[in-house]
């Protein structure tokens, strides 16, 4: 079940840092959280966050007020944040799976010192 108090936020321009969509979203009432998920290999925003509040009438008022309207020039979506689907695939490592193993298994390395230790 969602949680209605956190709210799903897209779209959001290369410029918005947390500081600047709390302050967006303060003015609906009392906000506990702001994320904005790093994507680890550019070390730039994806594009969406999430804002918490403390409640859910404030929320509301929030996703009203702000879907579809514009930060920084960019048009942003908000909608209740939903929570991450876990599959049977997201809980196993990867190294379980077979091709995994396949394509990322070392061979261990010939050098002169083993094939001495194996002649002796």
């Amino acid at each position: 079940m969602a949680n209605k108090r956190i709210l799903y936020v897209g779209g959001l321009a290369e410029e918005v840092n947390e500081k600047i969509l709390h302050s967006a979203f303060v003015v609906f009432g009392d906000v506990i959280d702001v994320n904005i998920p790093l994507d680890y290999s550019t070390n730039q925003h994806r594009g969406f966050g999430f804002v918490e509040f403390e409640n859910i009438e404030d929320a509301a008022a929030a996703l009203d007020n702000m879907d579809e309207s514009e930060i920084y020039g960019r048009t942003i979506r908000c909608n209740i944040a939903k929570p991450m689907k876990m599959s049977e695939r997201s809980m196993k490592a990867v190294w379980s799976q077979d091709a995994w193993l396949q394509e990322n298994q070392t061979k261990p390395e010939k050098s002169d010192e083993v094939e001495e230790i194996v002649d002796t």
